[in-house]
């Protein structure tokens, strides 16, 4: 590793530089992707720079205390298996602290995380595809806009996420282009989702919802968001058959996959909850 190496945090316009590498990587990130990821810790995302250019960039967000979710993992392709991305790594990593660290990793970095500590919960499969059929929505259920966090919300994703996150919500339901809605039944929220434009098509997630039924009534009224003929992506827990059976349902095939991961304790999830991931990025 050459003299001239620098690691710091990076700068707005910086985190938009390493989600145009993440276009580049073929990950498809959102159009307000950036904007959302750097409001939950704007200390958590670290860039290495040689001679002054910045040519690997990680992201370590620390949501709370106790936990911190990794991702944007790239090192220029010049400059891969000479330190500059294990050195960055490391230093990262420092932001978390003591806190439990989870992320999902490409199929080919895998065993690397796995000598860094990290071991594997489950898979995530990301189906994609133009949708063959229109979904319904079930009887029974309310369809209302999701336009900020609401208490409903935050009771099901304390179901699926490990921790609080209202900074992340109040941006993410707030973002240009982002279609969230939310399903009730006798007044209270069964499920929720959103649908937001990427690089290529768009993506479904999250959608979180206590039955199949409540996660096909949101998944139908977002997919009328979807501009004719575009693909949509949906990343489902490999363990979660009935999720993969919604996807399926829609003709779309998988495209990519990850290994969700954790350093430390691996918190509890209601992996039956979950019909879209978040994001990859941060969990």
């Amino acid at each position: 590793m050459q003299d001239g190496y620098h690691i710091r945090a990076l700068t707005p316009a910086e985190i938009r530089t390493a989600v145009e590498w993440a276009a580049q990587e073929g990950w498809n990130p959102g159009h307000q992707d950036a904007a959302c990821f750097g409001a939950v810790d704007a200390e958590g995302f670290w860039g290495g720079f040689l001679d002054g250019e910045m040519i690997a960039c990680i992201s370590v967000v620390n949501y709370c205390a106790a936990f911190s979710f990794l991702g944007f993992y790239i090192v220029a392709p010049q400059h891969r298996g000479q330190g500059y991305g294990f050195a960055l790594w490391q230093k990262a990593l420092e932001h978390s602290g003591t806190r439990t660290v989870g992320l999902d990793g490409v199929v080919d970095q895998q065993e690397n995380y796995r000598r860094s500590g990290f071991e594997p919960a489950y898979r995530n499969i990301r189906f994609g595809g133009v949708p063959a059929r229109e979904l319904a929505a079930c009887a029974g259920f309310d369809l209302l806009p999701l336009a900020e966090p609401a208490a409903g919300l935050e009771a099901l994703d304390a179901r699926v996420f490990p921790v609080q996150r209202a900074l992340f919500w109040a941006e993410w339901l707030s973002a240009e282009g982002h279609h969230a809605y939310a399903a009730y039944r006798d007044g209270v929220m069964e499920g929720f989702g959103t649908l937001r434009p990427c690089r290529t098509g768009c993506k479904i997630g999250p959608l979180v919802a206590a039955s199949r039924e409540a996660a096909e009534t949101v998944l139908a009224r977002l997919l009328q968001e979807l501009p004719e003929g575009q693909e949509v992506f949906l990343d489902v827990p490999e363990p979660h058959a009935e999720a993969v059976r919604v996807a399926q349902s829609l003709g779309l095939e998988p495209v990519f996959e990850t290994a969700r991961m954790y350093r430390g304790e691996a918190p509890q999830l209601e992996l039956p909850l979950i019909y879209g991931v978040t994001s990859f990025e941060l969990g």
